[in-house]
């Protein structure tokens, strides 16, 4: 066996060993990830992985289409009265209360209609192309791990190191995720509880120059790096803290998961990437009750995955560190537009995903999808929004990643999206300036204020909607030294979010306006 593919399949094969893999599983990837500004190095970005395919349908109710789902999906439907109304045009399942709370505080955003094309509807090879960042049947690394092997070469000799002291990446849970596998070896460290971390004996055996002892010397090597690594992320957890009252670790493991990584951010472990699974959302029966379709196995998913983001969230408040954490959750894909006879639903195609975060406004990204009258058996989504394209924008905006870089990560041409708002991170924090530019209020309904500084500069302000078209032009001009109130009159345009482009000299600014 070559030793690439022995080093892969000791990274993957790890879920199988019960002491190393209980619970969920999350992921955390260390500093310098991508070689940013000083700027964007302390961000850290939370990924949540539904395991199953969750229904967007369910999760995010389209109410100008409310009529139509009645049709489509009548043993499934959650009285409209009983929704959780976000906008005119959609409202949460009922059991997400902590979401609902987090989009009025504008910590929450959703994008509509996210997969890829010729979505397939196989889990495991949907997962394979979510984690892998391609649609290539060859592409055995994790678009994360690609980037790593750009930049680690040499892994896992010589690691950890004084310069990377801290695990590239830490998986917790029945599996290694593949998003970190490299050329040759996963990236990932296991551990089952950050506060317990494993101490793996050593083999008596030594390097006796035969085939087998070259491979015993190796495995003793990953042995005392997996051991290093527990000590760095031991140390972490026990300087940590936790300051939030919202977390029910007795009952929700993902709760309890999360908890863990803000006493691993807030204890100083060097990680940008967290990773968690959470598994069920397979609903092909039994999805809602069959006498409340607001209560059922679904919305016992959706009150936990809502819940422990929301407890999360105040966390990050309370240690301060919500402008350093942003979130995202994802799923290999969503279900069918119609539902079945067993009172769930089937595996499909585009789903919604949700970001969230101290620097995440709150919108719905994309147009509501259109739902037939008409029965068309095995009919999903459609997909509007490339799930790499997200993958990618996330990388730049919040990253502040090389556009550059970012693109050979991925075979298709990247389509970049603003998904970042609050924080006002664009082309001006990339150059390392300040920046004090801000819209108020914001969401808004008819107008909103711009406030900037200028410097006897030449100023060009307008507004794009999300597909990049110009809605708005607002100001062209020369602007005096001082601090300018312009505003922005937009109550011909359409509600939903959009972005405003201030252009001063060289540099570039992109702020998110939200219309209710």
């Amino acid at each position: 066996m070559k030793r690439r593919n022995f080093v892969k399949n000791i990274s993957l094969a790890a879920a199988s060993v019960p002491f190393m893999f209980r619970g969920m599983g999350f992921e955390a990837i260390t500093k310098d990830l991508f070689s940013v500004p000083k700027t964007g190095e302390d961000r850290v970005l939370v990924l949540i992985r539904l395991n199953g395919g969750n229904d967007g349908l369910n999760t995010l109710i389209p109410l100008d289409q409310y009529s139509k789902l009645t049709i489509q999906r009548p043993n499934i439907l959650i009285p409209e009265n009983q929704l959780l109304s976000l906008t005119a045009d959609n409202a949460l399942h009922p059991s997400m209360t902590g979401m609902k709370n987090m989009f009025n505080d504008g910590k929450l955003s959703i994008i509509q209609n996210v997969g890829y094309p010729e979505q397939n509807r196989s889990h495991f090879r949907s997962m394979d192309i979510w984690t892998s960042g391609s649609l290539a049947q060859n592409e055995t690394r994790g678009w994360l791990g690609r980037h790593f092997d750009n930049n680690y070469p040499n892994f896992p000799d010589d690691y950890p190191n004084a310069t990377y002291p801290d695990p590239f990446a830490i998986s917790l849970g029945y599996e290694v995720s593949a998003t970190c596998q490299g050329l040759m070896g996963n990236f990932s460290h296991t551990t089952n509880n950050p506060f317990d971390s494993v101490n793996l004996p050593n083999s008596n055996s030594t390097n006796d120059g035969t085939y087998y002892g070259s491979h015993i010397e190796f495995l003793n090597m990953i042995i005392s790096q997996t051991n290093a690594y527990g000590g760095q992320i031991q140390d972490a957890a026990n300087a940590g803290n936790s300051l939030s009252q919202l977390y029910d670790t007795a009952n929700n493991e993902l709760a309890k998961q999360l908890q863990y990584v803000a006493q691993m951010i807030s204890g100083g472990l060097k990680t940008k990437i967290y990773i968690l699974n959470v598994s069920g959302f397979d609903t092909h029966d039994s999805q809602v009750s069959q006498t409340n379709p607001a209560q059922g196995n679904h919305a016992n998913l959706l009150k936990k995955l809502s819940d422990a983001v929301y407890a999360f969230q105040d966390d990050m408040r309370l240690l301060g560190l919500e402008q350093r954490v942003a979130g995202m959750t994802f799923s290999e894909f969503g279900r069918q537009t119609a539902s079945n006879a067993s009172y769930g639903t089937d595996h499909g195609d585009a789903a919604p995903l949700f970001l969230f975060g101290g620097c995440i406004s709150s919108a719905i990204y994309g147009p509501n999808p259109v739902i037939s009258t008409e029965i068309i058996p095995q009919e999903g989504l459609p997909m509007q929004v490339d799930f790499r394209d997200v993958y990618a924008s996330l990388l730049r905006d919040w990253f502040l990643a090389d556009e550059a870089e970012i693109q050979s990560l991925f075979e298709h041409q990247v389509v970049f999206h603003n998904l970042i708002g609050a924080c006002n991170l664009g082309i001006n924090e990339n150059k390392g300036t300040k920046t004090t530019t801000l819209i108020y209020p914001n969401p808004t309904t008819e107008s909103a204020t711009l406030k900037l500084d200028s410097n006897a500069e030449k100023v060009h302000i307008s507004i794009y909607d999300l597909n990049g078209r110009k809605v708005l032009e607002v100001f062209e001009g020369t602007l005096t030294p001082a601090t300018h109130h312009i505003p922005l009159q937009i109550g011909d345009l359409k509600n939903g979010s959009y972005r405003v482009i201030v252009r001063k000299n060289d540099a570039e600014e992109s702020l998110q306006l939200i219309k209710i």
